[in-house]
């Protein structure tokens, strides 16, 4: 399922539709009050995904938020390390944590343009899955994780205390650039489905 979040107000209906209100843990926002949820219409639905390109159309015309970014949710199988397991993340733009004030508590956070098709793969986790799966190693940055038979290089770690709830987005224990979800050669970018995050 997907959803869009937006941050500010005075977005043209036209384009997208306003379907969520503010549902916050406290995030370090300066008007968190600002994040709401979009959703594209579609002809038959009042919402509706929106693909990536559709996505990128939207931020290279953006000319009422100061940033806009996406997630999709979803579950991986993770192995090779410990326990095989079943984890939760999200596929995400390159900017969404920044635009949601998040800052590391070791590494990074993904650098414009890592969310574009083709770069590598990497992955910033939580920290209660660094704790739980590294016993907080502070040499983890530059390790692999194998997610669905792919291995992505652990670039970053972001603080337990990000907490968002905001319609089906959550704070999970991976997240991965956008692109990253577009993984067979004959699948295009109008197939990946998307979420917005909007900064007013």
């Amino acid at each position: 399922m997907v959803i869009t979040l937006a941050l500010g107000i005075g977005v043209n209906t036209a384009l997208f539709s306003i379907v969520n209100t503010v549902l916050l843990h406290p995030i370090a926002l300066p008007h968190p009050e600002e994040l709401v949820a979009v959703d594209a219409a579609k002809p038959n639905f009042e919402t509706g995904s929106v693909s990536y390109p559709n996505f990128r159309d939207w931020q290279r015309d953006n000319r009422s938020f100061t940033a806009l970014a996406i997630f999709r949710s979803r579950g991986f199988l993770l192995t090779g390390t410990g326990d095989n397991e079943r984890v939760h993340g999200n596929y995400v733009s390159s900017d969404i944590l920044s635009v949601l004030g998040v800052s590391p508590v070791l590494g990074r956070l993904f650098a414009s343009g890592e969310d574009e098709i083709g770069r590598g793969p990497i992955v910033i986790i939580g920290q209660g899955f660094w704790a739980r799966k590294f016993g907080s190693d502070p040499h983890v940055l530059g390790r692999s994780l194998i997610l669905d038979g792919r291995s992505f290089t652990i670039v970053g770690v972001i603080p337990r205390t990000f907490d968002l709830r905001l319609g089906p987005f959550r704070a999970e224990d991976i997240y991965l650039p956008s692109a990253s979800g577009l993984t067979r050669p004959s699948q295009s970018a109008a197939q990946a489905s998307a979420s917005t995050a909007l900064r007013d």
